[in-house]
C-alpha cells in the first residue's frame, strides 16, 4: 500500500440537532426532514482515530465536535486506501451525492 495510497474518506453521523445552525441550514437548502445528517471528511489517520480527535477538540469541526454521534463505516468503507487527490475528490463527490438525495451535510 505505501504512504501514497493512505488516506481515507469517512463519514460521520451528526445529530439532526445540528439544523439548529443557521451556517449549517445555509449550506443545505435542499434538505429533506427526516433524512441523516453527516459530515464528510478525509484523514491520513484512522477514522476511528480523527473521529476521536475531532470529539476531543484537537483540530475538530465544531459540527462535528458538539454533534457528533458515530462514524458510518458501511458508507465509506468499501472505497479503501486512497491517494490525497482521490480522497479529496470522492470526499467532494460523496458530499454531493448526499445533499442530492436530500441528506444535511458538511463538508470539510
Amino acid at each position: 500500500m505505501g504512504r501514497r495510497n493512505h488516506y481515507q474518506v469517512y463519514v460521520i453521523e451528526l445529530s439532526n440537532d445540528v439544523l439548529r445552525e443557521a451556517r449549517f441550514k445555509k449550506a443545505n437548502p435542499g434538505y429533506v426532514a427526516g433524512q441523516p445528517c453527516l459530515y464528510v471528511g478525509m484523514t491520513g489517520l484512522d477514522p476511528d482515530v480523527r473521529f476521536d480527535k475531532h470529539k476531543a477538540g484537537i483540530q475538530s469541526n465544531r459540527f462535528v465536535r458538539d454533534y457528533g454521534l458515530r462514524l458510518l463505516p458501511e458508507l465509506y468503507e468499501l472505497y479503501g486506501p486512497l491517494s490525497y487527490d482521490d480522497a479529496l475528490a470522492l470526499e467532494v463527490e460523496l458530499a454531493i451525492d448526499f445533499r442530492e438525495a436530500g441528506y444535511g451535510v458538511w463538508q470539510a
